[in-house]
């Protein structure tokens, strides 16, 4: 884990994300700046963040948000949600210590443990748990 990458401001895991080992996590660099990003120009959660001058989704309402990644994606509307409930330290304390009790974030691409998730109570009780 990487914990100083964060979360991102969607909420997805930076700390965990094997995707991009050039990432910076985005919040870093100022977040308005990211031309290391392929992803930053498209990302419509990141753009809402800057137009509502927000840290994150999860300073916002991401349980009914259907923006961006939220439209078909549970993972990072869950991990947002989680934040906003416990606070992000809390969050990624949990992620670090379900990372050593082997749960995986990215386990075949970027599909790991926390995707097979439909309900986003569910997948908030797993992050807190460990346990399905």
């Amino acid at each position: 884990m990487k914990r100083e990458l964060g979360i991102a401001r969607c909420g997805l895991a930076c700390c965990l994300c094997s995707e991009n080992v050039e990432c910076k996590g985005c919040k870093r660099d100022g977040f308005l700046e990211l031309s290391w990003c392929k992803d930053a120009e498209w990302c419509e959660n990141r753009k809402c963040v800057i137009e509502k001058d927000l840290n994150g989704c999860y300073e916002c309402e991401p349980l009914n948000c259907k923006k961006g990644l939220y439209a078909d994606k549970i993972k990072p509307r869950a991990f947002a949600e989680y934040a906003r409930r416990y606070g992000l330290d809390d969050l990624l304390d949990h992620l670090e210590s379900n990372e050593k009790a082997g749960i995986v974030y990215h386990r075949e691409g970027i599909i790991g443990d926390y995707d097979s998730f439909d309900d986003i109570e569910t997948l908030i009780a797993f992050i807190k748990t460990g346990k399905l």
